[in-house]
């Protein structure tokens, strides 16, 4: 089973050297090979996404993905900043399912901004169209503007897209994981103002007769956005575009205590995934062995489960991450009084100790 491993910038580094400590302790048949991508890869090669990493990604039955971006990056052509080898990637990859499970473990309960009557056994699983919407949708650029309130002025434009088919593919994803769950589904968008929205509805309505055992109900992205810090425990299984998505993703994250605790995988059509932690590269803490290494393990074992059929694998993994909370072992994004403070270094240690 090849595995890439893009660490990427930032604390991509620290965080995939203990997933990668957990992945070997397991002792399966796995082939690792490591890229540069993101600001490494632009200052080592002059491209966010270099043919190489490219290349050694298509190739592989699943990607390990640290994490991208920095602030010195900021000024480059938008072609050529880190996170464009994200949106690269997802898209040579044909990637366009995003799950961000949010999972609230009891032990970090206190760790959320939410009381804790709201988040307790919180277990959430939001799905991602990843592919279209307004970050592919063209036309888009800059332009002087011939009219609206102020002709003659730069203004700059972006175009909200989707298709029918690339609807209908996500559509029966989300519904398909809702079959393995509580059967309940909550479709996000917001049709009342806007025409893509309107056939994203339709076409989940249609879909949604394939599926008479699951429950489907609709929601205004607004009113989603609300209800995840006023109940969050009403959803179970959300699917939303990509650009909503993007943005209720990480609030769901917030819910649980740490976005430094929460997995994801990208999965196309041939279950080949790029697996990454739902957080960014924090480049303000890089190199102190602070950051919280959890996420990626559990990508890790998401990597395990979906592209790599190793479900034993990933359940002990799991496993192991549980065990090492219940014994109070936490990073400083989760520590709280009580609980015993250790490095990045030594949550990895910990988590392959568990195993």
């Amino acid at each position: 089973m090849k595995i890439a491993i893009l660490p990427g910038d930032g604390i991509g580094h620290e965080i995939i050297a203990e997933a990668v400590k957990v992945l070997n302790a397991l002792e399966l048949d796995l082939e690792l090979e490591y890229a540069d991508v993101g600001g490494t890869a632009y200052d080592k090669h002059g491209h966010p996404l270099p043919e190489h990493t490219l290349n050694l990604a298509l190739s592989a039955d699943a990607v390990l993905f640290g994490a991208v971006g920095d602030w010195k990056y900021d000024k480059l052509e938008r072609h050529l900043r880190p996170e464009q080898a994200i949106l690269g990637l997802r898209k040579a990859l044909g990637l366009y399912a995003n799950f961000r499970p949010a999972i609230c473990y009891k032990e970090l309960v206190n760790a959320s901004s939410l009381k804790p009557e709201l988040v307790a056994g919180l277990d959430i699983l939001l799905i991602r169209e990843l592919t279209g919407d307004i970050y592919f949708g063209t036309p888009r650029g800059r332009r002087t503007a011939e009219d609206g309130h102020f002709p003659g002025t730069e203004e700059a434009f972006d175009t909200m897209r989707y298709s029918r088919p690339e609807i209908e593919r996500i559509a029966h994803t989300a519904f398909q994981a809702a079959q393995k769950r509580s059967k309940r589904l909550t479709s996000v968008d917001k049709n009342n103002v806007l025409e893509t929205s309107q056939l994203w509805k339709d076409v989940v309505v249609e879909v949604a007769k394939e599926y008479p055992d699951v429950e489907l109900d609709h929601m205004l992205v607004d009113n989603a956005a609300m209800q995840l810090v006023k109940a969050p425990k009403k959803f179970d299984v959300v699917v939303t575009g990509n650009m909503f998505g993007d943005i209720l993703s990480d609030e769901a994250a917030m819910l649980t205590g740490s976005i430094g605790m929460l997995p994801s995988a990208s999965l196309n059509d041939k279950n080949q995934g790029l697996y990454e932690p739902s957080h960014g590269s924090a480049p303000d803490i890089a190199g102190q062995g602070i950051a919280n290494p959890l996420a990626t393990i559990l990508s890790a074992a998401m990597m395990l489960r979906f592209s790599l059929n190793q479900e034993a694998a990933a359940t002990r993994i799991e496993a192991a991450v549980q065990k090492v909370l219940e014994q109070g072992l936490r990073t400083v994004d989760i520590w709280s009084e009580g609980t015993t403070k250790v490095s990045t270094a030594e949550m990895g240690d910990a988590v392959v100790a568990a195993l």
